[in-house]
């Protein structure tokens, strides 16, 4: 074998090598998918360019909040342990409530706390921007607040039945009804 053949071995085995301690380097460095946190509850931020304000909310995963004329559905919101660097991400579904009242798709895509003007929406009226993912949140659940639907109305919201005449002096008066200029209790006397 020539001196180009064992070189170009020994060059072909020192790259095997290297990529090898690469590949391994690369695993050690890179973070782990469990080091990712799934979160149930996505913050976002919105501007009205019209008024000027801009409003913080809170969405859960696979629920729907308007904002403005805009529908916000966050499907999943990853973050990381406070221990590591902060990367805040999640997939992203906007749509817009026309004039027409029609829905259209404006947006689908992934959303970065980090970087909130990358895939921030930029709609002729509204911005929507992610700026975090929660564990909890202020705002009810869905479920709670499907359960609150569920539930028979209270006893308030029945129709009544219809009133039975009764007595006139049984009759009770109402609580915020001035007593009369001439009740000066002479009934009490009688």
């Amino acid at each position: 074998m020539n001196s180009f053949g064992r070189l170009s071995t020994g060059l072909f085995a020192a790259a095997s090598v290297l990529a090898a301690s690469t590949v391994v380097f690369a695993a050690a460095q890179a973070p782990a998918v469990s080091d990712r946190l799934t979160n149930p509850v996505a913050e976002f931020a919105g501007i009205d360019k019209i008024t000027g304000r801009i409003i913080t909310f809170d969405v859960y995963i696979d629920e729907t909040v308007q904002f403005g004329a805009l529908q916000v559905t966050p499907r999943v919101c990853y973050s990381r342990p406070e221990t590591e660097q902060p990367k805040t991400d999640s997939f992203v579904e906007v749509d817009e409530i026309t004039l027409d009242r029609k829905i259209r798709r404006i947006f689908t895509g992934w959303m970065f706390a980090e970087s909130p003007g990358l895939n921030a929406v930029e709609h002729a009226v509204y911005d929507v921007w992610l700026k975090g993912c929660k564990q909890k949140s202020d705002v009810p659940p869905p479920t709670a607040a499907k359960a609150d639907t569920a539930k028979p109305k209270t006893q308030g919201a029945k129709p009544k039945p219809p009133a039975q005449e009764q007595p006139a002096e049984a009759a009770p008066e109402p609580l915020d009804a001035a007593p009369a200029p001439d009740d000066t209790g002479a009934a009490d006397a009688n």
